[in-house]
This record gives structure tokens, sequence and C-alpha cells, in this order.
């Protein structure tokens, strides 16, 4: 099966085309709420795929924007349908309870990524992201970050320089024995595999310090990366910014007990 099928509104349509009304918000304005998950042991009940966890989420903004619930069941058997065909699922509500979801594969140089790392551009201040905690489909400032730069990731960043988080994932760096992450509060998007990350990490009595990433901070990190339900962790070996460029280390000793978490 190729990725031109999709579940909409309770039916499985074989199409690269989706019909909205020319007036349905969604279109105009970006309303809808997303979730992207990828299916560990081709189950949506496996703690990795931690499927519950994406559920509340979505339900966490559509109540917070008092908009109608989805056909919860209709949602999870359309997930159900795809994930025999794709490792990774975006599911998507509008604000009337509709659900789309869609499938995709991994990227084919995600190992590559894994093991060595990439390149990311400190994007500018002005591409912050509307509505941080939550996952909303205006993604634009985002995709302009990412898109705009000679990079393969952006760092979104704060009026006053501090990091916050990338164009596609929470951020994590690791000095003084310790792994370090942006605070919610800063005005990021709390990631299901971040929340994982800290409690996972704190089971196996390893600190997490949540603090703002100032530029004194940033620049004693022996190593940085990246993480989001799809890539799981992608180290970073250079930032480049403004006043020059910073290199990490992708192959620091601190990344295996992460990986360990996606083997158990």
């Amino acid at each position: 099966m190729k990725n031109d099928v999709f579940w909409y509104d309770g039916k499985l349509i074989h199409s690269q085309t989706l019909e909205l009304n020319i007036n349905d918000p969604g279109l105009l304005y970006g309303a809808t709420v997303f979730t992207t998950l990828r299916v560990y042991e081709n189950s949506l009940d496996s703690n990795l795929t931690n499927w519950q966890a994406h559920c509340d989420r979505l339900l966490f903004s559509i109540q917070s924007f008092s908009w109608q619930q989805p056909n919860w069941k209709r949602l999870r058997q359309g997930a159900q349908i795809l994930l025999a065909h794709f490792p990774v699922l975006r599911i998507t509500l509008f604000p009337d309870g509709r659900e789309w979801i869609t499938g995709r594969f991994l990227p084919q140089n995600l190992t590559e990524k894994q093991n060595n790392g990439v390149i990311c551009a400190v994007a500018s201040s002005e591409f912050y992201r509307s509505l941080p905690s939550h996952k909303t489909g205006n993604y634009l400032s985002a995709w302009l970050a990412r898109t705009s730069l000679d990079a393969e990731e952006a760092i979104l960043v704060d009026a006053q320089g501090n990091w916050l988080e990338t164009s596609t994932g929470n951020l994590w760096g690791w000095c003084d024995r310790s792994w370090w992450t942006p605070p919610k509060k800063a005005g990021i998007l709390p990631g299901i595999l971040r929340s994982q990350l800290v409690n996972w990490l704190q089971n196996h009595q390893q600190p997490v310090r949540e603090e703002p990433w100032t530029v004194e901070l940033f620049q004693r990190f022996e190593a940085i990366a990246y993480t989001n339900s799809v890539v799981e962790i992608i180290p970073v070996h250079t930032v480049h910014q403004p006043s020059g460029s910073l290199q990490y280390n992708p192959y620091h000793q601190s990344f295996q007990l992460i990986r360990e978490l996606f083997l158990a």
C-alpha cells in the first residue's frame, strides 16, 4: 500500500486529496489540533507507542478550546487500520469533532542522524509558535524556521535569545552530570516523549533539570539533542547562530542511557 490512503470522518479513503468546504476553519485558519505518533510492536497498546498520552493531549487541547470531542472509538479504529501499513500516524482533529488520520514512513536517513548527529541553526525570534502548549494546525512559524535556514533542524528562541525547542521536537542538554531541558513555562510544546524521558530518567536516578536555556547555559553543554515521538533522540553536533557556530559531541556517552529506553 502506498501513502495515498488515509482515514477521514469515519471512512478509509484511497486518494491523495482531501475535499474540504472552502469556509472550513481548519483550512482558513489552521483551526485543528494534531499529534504524531510512532507505532511500536505494531500495537497502539505498546508502552512506547503511548497511545493514551497522545489522546490525552488531544483531549486537553479540544477541552481548552471548547471544541466538540471526536468519536474516540472511531478514531482508534482508523488508527488501527492504518498502522498495518505505516509506522508513523498523524492524527488531526477539527473543531466539530471530525478526525483525519494519515500515515507515513520513517525518514530514510534516520539511523544516520541518530548515530552521527545533525546541524541545527538558531531561528529568528519572530518565528515563535502561537499557542505553544498546544499542537495546532497553525504550524507556519515552525515550518518557516526549518525551511528558511541552511540546516537540518531549527532552534526556536524567545525575545531574550533563550533556546526553547526545535521546530519539531524538545531540546536536551548534558553537563554537570545532569540532563537539562527547557521548562514548560518557557513557552514550549510539552512533547509526549519529553514527558516519558523525564519520568524514565528520574526512575533511573538520573537528575533532570528543567531550567531556561540561557546563553550561559547552552554554551556549557557537552552534548545536546532533540527528541520527538517519531525520531526518538537525535544528537546535534553543530549549531549555527549569528555570533558563530557551537560544537557539541554527538557520540557522548550520556546518550547511551536514553537509547536504552527504546530497547525496553
